[in-house]
């Protein structure tokens, strides 16, 4: 296996660690995954910095145990340079799609993959049926 392979793989892992239930709950376990420089532009355009990111994660879509589940697919990732890996997929969550992209960097020590940046941008009703009508 190629580093480059290696690397998304690694983003990859993280990214659906962020999207797992279990994760979203625990501030130790989405600490690990995220950059203390993290930024995330959510689908209302709203701006959240780590702090506000991690203080929310557990009310956030996805984060109740018994609420709607993230469901991610076509995840692909390239890497940008030493380090840096974008990551582009769609995600559907209580019956909403998204696309998606994400750029994790290599941290201190070895494997520390963590996510840097995210955006999520909301799919029209109507884009989200032709894709499904392509994809058939």
């Amino acid at each position: 296996m190629s580093q480059d392979t290696a690397d998304v793989n690694a983003a990859i892992q993280g990214e659906l660690r962020l999207l797992d239930p279990a994760v979203r709950l625990s501030r130790a376990a989405a600490e690990a995954l995220l950059d203390p420089e993290f930024v995330e532009v959510g689908a209302s355009g709203r701006r959240w910095t780590y702090e506000e990111m991690l203080a929310a994660l557990p009310e956030l879509d996805g984060g109740e145990g018994g609420g709607p589940r993230f469901e991610p697919s076509g995840m692909t990732g390239v890497v940008l340079g030493p380090g840096l890996v974008h990551l582009t997929y769609e995600c559907v969550i209580g019956g909403a799609r998204s696309r998606r992209s994400s750029l994790w960097r290599r941290g201190e020590g070895e494997g520390s993959w963590r996510l840097y940046y995210h955006q999520g941008t909301p799919v029209p009703d109507a884009d989200a049926e032709g894709a499904a009508a392509r994809d058939a």
